[in-house]
């Protein structure tokens, strides 16, 4: 649904992983006006940069309005520069031969252009009080008992 109005969001995130690959989680939290939505999860087997690029995914799957202004704040320059500097662009045009977490990236791409989004890089483990937040959250849930499979990870180890 669009709304006539962009709405302007903000949305810090963070992934990790306890081994890379291993158990790892995401968190993220978003922000409009008063409003704040904290979100985490974890998995048994993924790396960080899959749970990098899910606390933003997830971050852009709960917004309720297609068109928001959205600005994304994340440590991962994995994430940041394949948007940023366009790199993820070529990997599509070329099918993301050779590339990795494609599955993630293409679920990126169709909420990516559902809005206007701007990323901007933040120095991890800084004294950002929301990206220490979503350390604490994505660490955490990488440490829950009842950890999800990444079904796109692990079906490609056996690929």
């Amino acid at each position: 649904m669009t709304q006539s109005k962009p709405y302007n969001i903000t949305i810090y995130t963070d992934g990790a992983s306890s081994g890379n690959p291993g158990p790892g989680g995401y968190g993220t939290i978003l922000m409009s006006g008063p409003h704040e939505k904290v979100l985490s999860g974890g998995f048994r087997l993924t790396t960080n940069n899959r749970m990098e690029l899910l606390a933003v995914i997830v971050g852009l799957e709960h917004l309720k309005f297609e068109g928001c202004n959205v600005t994304i704040y994340s440590d991962s320059r994995y994430v940041v520069d394949a948007v940023e500097r366009g790199w993820l662009f070529d990997w599509e045009k070329k099918g993301f031969k050779d590339k990795k977490n494609p599955d993630l990236w293409k679920r990126f791409l169709l909420l990516y252009r559902k809005h206007k989004i701007k990323f901007i890089w933040i120095k991890g483990h800084a004294d950002n009080p929301y990206n220490q937040r979503c350390d604490w959250l994505a660490v955490n849930a990488s440490k829950s008992d009842d950890l999800m499979v990444d079904h796109g990870y692990e079906e490609g180890l056996k690929n």
